[in-house]
């Protein structure tokens, strides 16, 4: 025993008087990002030899408007920038998508003293929030994921998003979103939380993850400490979540206990007031507790942070301006600063900071801890046989979107998770339909129930912006409408199409809701023969589960994923 003791504490000597020598001994001075040595080793020399200027720059990652990136962040690149992020608006061509990330990365490897490939972000949950637009997948999401309840769809549906979204050379997904559905009226999280229950959500949390990081795309889980208590926006205003700390504990923060466990890379901190916790008021984004304190030391976190959007209201209205957000973020303990605008190069943001950096030496080795992460994270990501491309071609991306094996995926996924809300008069035949009315607001629910039941008629009505008088007035087409025909039903999306249905209530005709949002729409409409849940936005393949349902091709076990 004490012969392998003795052993195993010399080979730990061994090891550490290895690490030391690199660390201690200088490297070439023509080292660069792709040398050969130790991700860790590597980090900490490239920091070292980093002006102020390239450290700050390291940790920022900006948008760019338009299709096509601008001169402007162009500019950023030579000065050192470490990532951007692909917004939805940037993304109507998913060809032009990849050529962008392939332009900006060149422009990085060419004009960077280190050539340091950038990190290049988007948001691509599945279901509702879906950035990169194109032919990329729009899938059932993460609702749909929690009332399936199983392991698998929550893997592979982000394995197949991962996929179509590194072939453009994006290489980091703002994804998991673990927020729990706590507030069932909340207008921002809603069915991109996987359900109320903060075990089940920890776990498909994880699932989702290892998937991403199987297709080589470096996932990262939001909205730390929990977006899901509040109706709130937090690109509005800042929200203020008022529970203890008992709740706080045994709720909000359960899911990332298990995230942080399974060693998630990237998390994303939330721009969320917590006073019966952080008494300031502070944004978790922006208070030392959430992301020093608690994330890094009590739960043991070691991945990179980064912010929410510092352009949104709940950063900038505390802080009193971008240029302080920025600092308290950092200060805080973040190691990327997201930015949905490119800032100008004088501007107030970076000169501030920047003087800072030189003034005080804390703030600096902050910006420096941040910088060795991002760097650390970097090397260990491009240097793996999993890296997105960095210089990504058309030809990847029509090889790749759609997803053909994705495809076959979704649709079995949307059947797993469709939720009979009511039973009533589902399974239904043609015969016993009769004359169908379908009504509703989207293309892919007419196609769907008109290839299954023969002569039936639509009547449309807008999916958005509908106000209150318009609302009544469909309502009462719809009821006009209903008497010439035996089952009419109706797709609800949204509440006033929920008011829409209302029509119906006294129509004496077999009447079935598709609900394909929220679920929380489809609760005073009880009076319906049938009720079923799909929780998908837009989703082509939730239509067809839906309709198929109704149609009798299939039974399914799926749960409504909360209380």
């Amino acid at each position: 025993m004490n012969i392998k003791k003795s052993f195993l504490c010399s080979l730990f000597i061994l090891v550490f008087s290895i690490n030391n020598v690199f660390s201690q001994t200088s490297l070439p001075d023509d080292i660069d990002f792709w040398s050969d040595y130790p991700s860790d080793v590597l980090a900490q020399a490239l920091v070292d030899r980093m002006t102020d200027e390239e450290l700050f720059s390291q940790v920022l990652m900006f948008g760019w408007a338009g299709a096509k990136p601008s001169s402007l962040l162009y500019s950023w690149i030579d000065r050192g920038l470490g990532s951007v992020k692909v917004f939805g608006w940037n993304t109507d061509d998913i060809y032009q998508v990849a050529t962008s990330v392939s332009s900006l990365q060149k422009r990085a490897n060419e004009n960077g003293r280190f050539k340091i490939p950038l990190f290049v972000a988007t948001d691509q949950e599945g279901g509702w929030i879906r950035h990169v637009k194109g032919d990329t997948a729009i899938t059932p999401g993460n609702m749909a994921i929690g009332a399936s309840g199983y392991p698998m769809d929550s893997w592979f549906s982000a394995f197949y998003i991962s996929r179509e979204i590194k072939s453009m050379g994006i290489n980091m997904n703002f994804a998991p979103t673990i927020d729990l559905f706590s507030n069932h009226n909340s207008s921002i999280i809603g069915t991109r939380s996987f359900g109320d229950d903060p075990d089940k959500s920890g776990m498909l949390g994880i699932y989702y993850a290892e998937g991403s990081k199987a297709a080589g795309v470096i996932p990262t889980v939001k909205h730390f400490p929990g977006h899901g208590d509040t109706e709130v926006d937090s690109h509005g205003r800042l929200p203020v979540i008022n529970i203890d700390k008992k709740t706080f504990l045994e709720r909000e923060i359960v899911p990332y206990k298990y995230l942080i466990k399974s060693g998630v890379p990237a998390l994303m901190s939330g721009h969320l007031s917590f006073p019966k916790i952080e008494r300031s008021g502070a944004p978790a984004s922006l208070s030392k507790y959430f992301i020093t304190d608690l994330l890094r030391g009590e739960l043991g976190y070691e991945g990179i942070v980064i912010t929410d959007d510092m352009m949104m209201a709940g950063a900038t209205d505390y802080a009193g301006s971008l240029s302080n957000a920025v600092r308290l973020a950092l200060e805080a303990g973040n190691d990327i600063i997201l930015s949905s605008t490119t800032s100008r190069l004088n501007e107030n943001m970076w000169t501030n900071n920047l003087a800072l950096m030189k003034s005080n030496p804390d703030f600096k080795q902050k910006v420096k801890d941040a910088a060795y992460r991002v760097l650390k994270t970097k090397l260990d990501y491009f240097k793996s046989d999993k890296a997105a491309p960095l210089y990504p071609t058309i030809d990847d991306v029509k090889k790749n979107v759609p997803d053909k094996e994705g495809e076959k995926f979704f649709l079995e996924q949307a059947c797993r998770s469709i939720t009979v809300e009511k039973q009533g008069i589902v399974p239904l035949s043609n015969e016993d339909a009769g004359k169908v009315l379908l009504a509703g607001s989207l293309q892919s629910f007419f196609a769907a129930g008109k290839e299954r039941y023969e002569g039936a008629q639509q009547y449309y009505f807008p999916y958005d912006a509908v106000n209150i008088g318009d609302t009544q007035s469909y309502a009462n087409t719809l009821a006009s409408m209903a008497r010439n025909y035996d089952t009419i039903i109706v797709c609800v999306s949204n509440d006033k199409h929920a008011r829409i249905a209302q029509g119906l209530r006294n129509s004496n005709k077999k009447v079935i809701i598709v609900s394909t949002m929220s679920p929380v729409y489809s609760e005073k409409l009880t009076w319906a023969d049938s009720i079923l849940l799909g929780y998908s936005w837009r989703c082509d393949y939730t239509m067809e589960a839906m309709i198929g349902f109704i149609h009798g091709e299939y039974k399914n076990t799926a749960v409504k994923p909360y209380k």
